[in-house]
């Protein structure tokens, strides 16, 4: 799903916001608020996996090198 300018795009099919139902409008928000939650926890993700390959090579970094 996609949202532009009062409209919303649903399996390939463009509908006009102010056309739909109060509940259509409604679940197209729903998948808007829920969509932009997703993206925010997906750049939270990469931050702790970039943090986590850091620390990894600071470990092995520390590590003894006679084992």
């Amino acid at each position: 799903m996609s949202e532009s300018m009062g409209h919303v795009t649903v399996d390939g099919r463009n509908f006009d916001l102010e056309k739909l139902s109060g509940e259509a409008r409604q679940q197209a928000l729903n998948i808007n608020l829920v969509d932009e939650e997703i993206r925010r926890l997906q750049v939270k993700l990469a931050i702790c996996q970039t943090a986590r390959h850091a620390y990894a090579i600071a470990l092995q970094a520390a590590l003894p090198k006679d084992q």
